[in-house]
């Protein structure tokens, strides 16, 4: 682990160990906050009792849906966008500001689209997380060496063939950003509708504990959330790593 890795694993560990003595010395009241080890153990005692395995599997469910229709779906609108410089243009401020739009407050308008259930939470999940894989996309197709988008002219490739096989695996260091944004953007967007939008999930059931006052499943399943969207990202950040490393070889 680099130097930067140890520094980063000392903060967190910091952070979570200054939140456990304050819980445990009664400066925390758990009625607002238990401490980590205690979520834990909750949350390894649910997991042992199977009570949370279909909140999960629905969760995992839309997650990877609504990731891989992001993902497929910003590099597609992301090479076509890219194709067309006046698009972009006239574009390129909405992909700006995108995240600033409350799409919460249309929710009413997915229920009756979708109805209650997976497509409204797709669907929201998606809209997260695909504008982070147009942007990555953008980004990467611009850092294309020119001599590639000048091999690609001088065989007659068309806009398909040549994002295929010239733009994409020249931008693939550049869109595992948008990768890893989109999970992370999925996941939020998924778990957010699933508070409001559903009657299964994990965001169902957080908010289920939550109202009744459940503090101890409501932080396990939340715990547990944050520990698997860690291990995910961590995962992708090896693999980029290891890419990249290649890539400058």
């Amino acid at each position: 682990m680099s130097r930067v890795g140890w520094i980063r694993l000392l903060v967190v560990g910091g952070f979570i160990l200054a939140i456990e003595l304050l819980c445990r010395t009664g400066m925390i009241s758990p009625r607002v906050l238990i401490a980590p080890s205690d979520m834990a153990i909750r949350l390894y005692r649910l997991l042992l009792s199977g009570q949370a395995n279909a909140d999960i599997i629905e969760t995992l469910g839309n997650v990877a849906i609504s990731l891989v229709l992001s993902v497929s779906g910003g590099f597609a609108i992301g090479a076509a966008i890219h194709a067309l410089p006046r698009l972009r243009r006239a574009i390129d401020p909405f992909l700006a500001s995108y995240y600033a739009l409350p799409f919460f407050a249309f929710y009413p308008l997915f229920i009756v689209m979708f109805g209650l259930g997976r497509g409204a939470v797709v669907a929201i999940g998606f809209l997260f997380g695909v504008v982070a894989m147009i942007i990555a996309t953008l980004n990467g197709f611009d850092r294309i060496p020119r001599v590639l988008v000048r091999t690609a002219e001088v065989y007659h490739m068309g806009p398909v063939a040549a994002a295929l096989r010239i733009k994409l695996p020249s931008a693939v260091p550049y869109l595992f950003t948008g990768v890893k944004l989109a999970i992370a953007y999925c996941f939020i967007g998924v778990i957010a509708a699933e508070f409001i939008m559903a009657s299964s999930g994990l965001g169902y059931a957080i908010a289920y504990a939550f109202n009744n006052f459940d503090n101890g499943k409501m932080y396990a399943l939340m715990f547990f959330i944050i520990v698997l969207v860690t291990i995910v990202n961590a995962l992708f950040y090896t693999y980029e790593r290891r890419l990249m490393r290649r890539w400058g070889r």
